[in-house]
């Protein structure tokens, strides 16, 4: 006889475990919750007899495991809305951020923000993303360039944590522009992310991850291993922001640390694939930056599918080049721009996406012993998340067993 806090019956699951085939579909299903953990899955008629449990129908309607976005710079001041206009009446980014404009504008613009003002602002983005299905979100920093700003983003990021109800996972990325005061001293700034920035960021137990934008517009393959090599002494895991515009061998890189995980990846070679396959490093592809920066080079999806690389998707959500707040609108457009099937898309923004965040033991999927983050949908069949854009059939999400509320 089972004892369980809550049992959900007349549902249809995507249970979405690895290896299973066609979204680990069970059809007239039932699923327990204990202790905030899923306890049971499978067919209704093969329901263990309970002692003691509180049981809800759900009509009919799906579950499928809560949705993760593995990608986000979510909280940041201002925007970029003037840019994004200036950009489609021709002006070029160069102009842009030559006239002050850039990711630099985003930067004055955190540092001269309160924490309160960071995180009213946060508020909405996350809240919009909770509305859709997310129950588990990662927050970069990367605005603030200066030992005070990264720290305080990351605290903003962590009152979200404590106030939200939402799993959120901290990545520090220190290493994602090298700020005006430094320009023509990109070394100099590597020195005070090492020596300063990311040591502060571990004492004070900000950090989750330690992520670097690899470019040419950015930081070498030499700079973000010094970054790496840093987090690698303090124990922290790492990722990348790599091979977006170029080549560069950033997927390598990251392999070669046995990254997290490798995002953007539209240049990456068949060598930089088979690298990451051998350590296990996820790719998160972003299709919202793809899009805004109308983009041709698609990601090297056909050699991930043969190296068997896990890929997952994320809105990417950030003032400049990714201004989205829907996971949902991104499975569309990784169905619409990437081919991406959309099986893979579900297993992009739950499996997978826990495999990127280091998470997939714990959420991801509907198993026994997994954290009962579970979305229910009015939908016909899993395939309509990604087929619909702006429609949201979401009818409930419990995080570890309780409803999400918003904030």
């Amino acid at each position: 006889m089972q004892d369980w806090d809550l049992l959900l019956t007349d549902v249809h699951l995507a249970t979405m475990t690895e290896g299973s085939a066609g979204y680990g579909i069970v059809e007239d299903g039932a699923l327990a919750i204990s202790g905030g953990n899923i306890a049971w899955v499978g067919p209704a008629s093969e329901v263990p007899a309970t002692r003691k449990c509180e049981t809800r129908s759900l009509e009919g309607r799906w579950l499928t495991p809560a949705l993760i976005d593995c990608h986000t710079h979510l909280v940041f001041a201002g925007n970029r809305a003037a840019e994004f206009e200036q950009r489609l009446q021709g002006v070029s980014y160069e102009d842009i951020a030559r006239a002050g404009g850039g990711i630099m504008s985003t930067v004055n613009a955190t540092r001269a923000a309160s924490n309160d003002e960071l995180l009213s602002t946060s508020i909405a983005r996350l809240n919009a993303l909770v509305r859709e299905g997310v129950a588990t979100v990662e927050i970069k920093s990367g605005y603030g360039l200066n030992v005070e700003t990264e720290l305080r983003m990351l605290e903003v990021v962590r009152t979200l944590a404590a106030n939200s109800g939402v799993s959120i996972r901290s990545t520090f990325l220190g290493a994602h522009a090298v700020p005006d005061e430094y320009k023509g001293r990109s070394g100099d700034y590597i020195d005070l992310v090492c020596d300063q920035m990311l040591p502060a960021a571990h004492e004070a137990k900000l950090a989750d991850a330690v992520d670097a934008y690899c470019e040419s517009i950015a930081f070498s393959t030499d700079e973000v291993a010094r970054v790496f090599e840093t987090a690698k002494s303090l124990g922290i895991p790492v990722k990348l922001h790599a091979d977006q515009l170029s080549d560069g061998g950033g997927a390598a890189l990251a392999a070669g640390f046995g990254a997290l995980s490798a995002d953007h990846l539209e240049f990456t070679s068949t060598e930089g694939v088979k690298s990451m396959a051998a350590a296990g490093t996820c790719a998160v592809l972003l299709p919202g930056a793809f899009l805004t920066l109308g983009e041709t080079q698609l990601p090297p999806i056909d050699a991930m599918r043969d190296s068997e690389v896990r890929i997952a998707i994320a809105t990417d959500c950030n003032p400049g080049t990714s201004p989205v707040c829907s996971l949902r609108a991104v499975m569309n457009l990784a169905s619409s721009l990437f081919h991406m099937t959309p099986e893979e898309c579900l297993a992009g923004v739950t499996r997978n996406a826990a495999c990127a965040l280091g998470l997939e033991q714990d959420r991801g999927t509907l198993e026994p012993g997994k954290r009962a983050d579970i979305a229910a949908w009015d939908i016909g069949h899993p395939r309509e998340l990604s087929y619909w854009m702006g429609l949201n059939q979401l009818t409930e999400l419990l995080i570890a067993g309780q409803a999400a509320g918003h904030l």
